[in-house]
Parts: structure tokens; C-alpha cells; sequence
């Protein structure tokens, strides 16, 4: 299904964030920029990485 997405123009996604079925396409539909940039988001709003510790980002 994901693989599917992707040839037709989708991304990895999910109504509350990527899991870790959905972590090893990451790499396939996002560069590194834009994964810190999430880890970065995150950071702000979570300094002390309490909520969903070592998730995805």
C-alpha cells in the first residue's frame, strides 16, 4: 500500500503520526532536511522528550 502511495504521488502518513509499521518508509518519501525539521518541531514542543519517548522523532 505504501509503495502504491508513493508511485502516485502520496506520502507516508497517519492520523497520529508515523508508527513504527510506517518508520522504514520514512526514508523513501522524506530527504534528511526535512526529518529535522520534525525532530526540531518536536523539540520545541517537547524539550524534555517525555511524550512518546524514542517514537519515530
Amino acid at each position: 500500500m505504501y509503495k502504491e502511495a508513493a508511485r502516485i504521488g502520496g506520502l507516508v502518513s497517519g492520523e497520529h503520526g508515523i508508527g513504527y509499521a510506517k518508520k522504514r518508509f520514512l526514508r523513501e518519501n522524506y530527504d534528511n532536511t526535512q526529518l529535522e525539521l520534525m525532530k526540531g518541531i518536536k523539540s520545541v514542543f517537547d524539550p524534555n522528550m517525555i511524550l512518546n519517548p524514542d517514537k519515530i522523532i
